[in-house]
């Protein structure tokens, strides 16, 4: 977005991209999709922002809906179940990927990295739940903010804020001036929109439906999503696996390779989940029927939110651009999120290396633990091999995924 927006097309200059990614990492949800919307609002105003993120979503809405029908529909198949057997050892890889490329950003200083073990502990070991690490994780970075410097003014090297001039100036990008009654008229608009299809599935199918389910769910995960969509999908494949049952454990590394595949953020893997969950548990509706809705469903009120994020708070923005207590309490939860990422690898490489597991508590320990004699040699072959392209060739996701599943499907014809 930076090399296209700056640098190619120069719609806005580097320090407004800046300050606009800087405040899209403060709020919960995908930033990528915050940060287009927010240049929308600022090139064409509040139409700007509508256009800008609806169809900043909808490619890779429409092609994660087309391989969910295809993997619900086709799964069990030699061919595509081989396909995803060498795609699932392969987002292991790119998860510990995820880890090793946020650490380095957001870990330095040693403070910091006590905190990513804390945050790696509390959720592996203690099964604290995720809203709560990220909470405390925020209170954490605010007090050490206050008391270690560093911290506060954050990592050195950010980069170099200039950048070719923009060939709108800054005095021509859309402004509001902030007000009460401006902010209630969009927040009364923004809530409407984004619980109303809840109430409605509510009315039609009742309170116990998966619909309602999936939409208080996502709703509630589109405002603790502080880290990007690798740190809430740990949250996310707990949920979904253990408590609602909506999908299998393996199968959420499965969703995650194909919105892998697909354009725009990676969150939208949550449609994959919906998907899922809803044509196993479709009530009275055709299967087919209630995965479509669910997805829909679920899409809107992942994303609607960004939108209100946006439009409420943008004329607010320059007010916290220079809010240390707020920028302190980030670099906690960015913190936290290498080790909720690391937390995910874990969960993946458990369910996906083995084909069986076992749990163990001790007090307030509660550990999954696979069983060694479970291990899955082509899983375990198809991931040194994903950590080898990424880390040592340097190849991009879709490359390694490329390789990857054409080595599962190669060995699942060969067996």
């Amino acid at each position: 977005m930076q090399h296209k927006l700056v640098d190619e097309k120069r719609w806005i200059g580097q320090k407004r991209f800046l300050h606009a990614l800087n405040y899209c990492m403060l709020l919960p949800g995908p930033e990528a999709q915050q940060l287009a919307i927010y240049v929308g609002w600022l090139l064409n105003g509040t139409l700007g922002g509508l256009i800008a993120g609806t169809l900043f979503v909808l490619p890779g809405l429409i092609a994660l809906l087309a391989l969910s029908a295809l993997y619900v529909g086709a799964g069990s198949t030699t061919v595509v179940a081989g396909l995803f057997a060498g795609l699932a050892p392969a987002v292991i890889a790119i998860v510990v990927h995820a880890v090793h490329r946020v650490g380095k950003r957001a870990l330095f200083h040693p403070a910091l990295v006590g905190l990513a073990v804390a945050a790696f502990l509390a959720l592996t070991l203690f099964k604290v739940p995720f809203p709560l690490v990220i909470l405390a994780s925020g209170l954490v970075g605010w007090v050490l903010g206050r008391r270690i410097p560093a911290v506060q003014a954050g990592p050195k090297g950010h980069g170099d804020s200039s950048g070719a001039a923009p060939l709108i100036s800054d005095d021509a990008l859309h402004h509001e001036p902030p007000s009460g009654r401006r902010a209630l008229r969009i927040l009364l608009v923004g809530l409407a929109m984004w619980f109303v299809p809840v109430a409605i599935a509510a009315a039609l199918f009742g309170r116990g439906s998966v619909f309602v389910d999936q939409g208080l769910f996502f709703s509630g995960a589109a405002v603790v999503t502080f880290g990007g969509a690798y740190a809430v999908l740990s949250y996310v494949a707990h949920q979904a696996v253990t408590v609602f049952g909506w999908l299998k454990a393996g199968e959420m590394v499965r969703g995650l390779a194909l919105a892998e595949t697909t354009p725009g953020p990676l969150i939208m893997v949550v449609l994959f989940v919906a998907f899922v969950g809803a044509y196993r548990h479709p009530g009275s509706l055709d299967p087919w029927v209630a995965a479509v809705l669910a997805s829909l469903l679920v899409t809107w009120v992942t994303f609607v939110p960004c939108f209100l994020f946006i439009f409420l708070g943008a004329p607010y923005v320059e007010r916290l651009r220079d809010n240390h207590h707020l920028s302190s309490a980030l670099t906690g939860i960015t913190a936290a999120v290498v080790g909720v990422i690391a937390n995910l690898a874990v969960f993946f490489a458990l369910h996906n290396l083995f084909d069986a597991s076992r749990a163990v508590r001790w007090g307030p320990v509660h550990l999954d633990l696979p069983l060694l004699s479970s291990w899955d040699p082509v899983a375990f072959g198809i991931t040194g091999l994903a950590l080898t392209l990424i880390f040592w060739r340097g190849w991009s996701t879709l490359r390694t995924l490329g390789v990857c599943a054409g080595l599962g499907l190669i060995a699942n014809l060969l067996t």
